[in-house]
């Protein structure tokens, strides 16, 4: 396993690249509302990238048609926008993009209520949100990545809620996925020790029942086992000599 650690120079590229995304969630925040086709989020979210002068992360990805990722209420992550998938009053919806900034990457994820959904629904997207700031306050220098995973997992269990195993964070920068793998949840071994210049996408992804999971026959969708509920909450952090930085907020 080979872990960059970033210079000063890829640090603020990326610093910069985080912003941009942070923006860019922000308008898709605001302009998420029923009647909407997930296309329409996709097209919009690609036009805010591009306009921003960036690259959008997820576009042909190893195949995957989209620049944004739009789950809709029991779909975890990697939902295709399609004209044909209208978003309805109490959906939550999880927007999950990156941008590319001279050659650098950010990532970040953000589950949105739209318009009146059930206490349940709030609950859980504010969980997910609450574990991912749960798990970033052992995100220092000196501690290991296990720290993180042990921290994000004991708060969504102490709800009741269904952590899950099948897909993890990761290191970012020059690629979007890098090593280390980031774990939402406990492992049997400590994992690295973190040191600054590190930059990883933390990522938690909630299911309001179990964990389990099963990929639709697009071989992307994600969807919850059980059909309940799942929320993703994610950004883009730097290690630093004290408090972690969080570049995409």
């Amino acid at each position: 396993m080979s872990v960059t650690i970033k210079s000063a120079r890829e640090i603020e590229l990326m610093r910069q690249a985080g912003k941009i995304l942070a923006s860019v969630h922000e308008e898709l925040g605001k302009a998420l509302h029923p009647g909407m086709s997930t296309l329409d989020i996709d097209r919009l979210g690609e036009k805010l990238i591009r306009s921003r002068g960036c690259i959008p992360s997820f576009k042909n990805y190893n195949g995957y048609p989209a620049s944004i990722c739009v789950s809709v209420n029991d779909e975890v992550v990697h939902g295709i926008p399609t004209k044909h998938r209208i978003i309805q009053e109490g959906d939550i919806v999880s927007l999950d993009a990156g941008v590319i900034w001279h050659g650098y990457h950010s990532d970040a994820a953000r589950t949105h209520a739209v318009g009146q959904v059930s206490p349940e629904a709030l609950k859980l997207i504010q969980v997910t949100r609450e574990s991912f700031f749960e798990g970033i306050k052992f995100a220092k220098a000196g501690n290991h990545l296990n720290d993180i995973s042990s921290a994000i997992q004991a708060y969504a269990e102490s709800f009741g809620y269904g952590v899950v195993r099948d897909l993890v964070g990761h290191g970012i920068g020059e690629h979007l996925h890098e090593d280390p793998e980031v774990p939402n949840f406990s492992q049997n071994r400590k994992g690295i020790r973190l040191v600054p210049g590190m930059t990883l996408a933390i990522e938690p992804m909630i299911n309001a029942g179990r964990p389990d999971v099963v990929w639709m026959d697009d071989d992307w969708t994600v969807v919850t086992d059980d059909g309940s509920l799942s929320a993703h909450y994610e950004n883009t952090i730097l290690i630093t000599e004290g408090e972690p930085e969080i570049l995409s907020l």
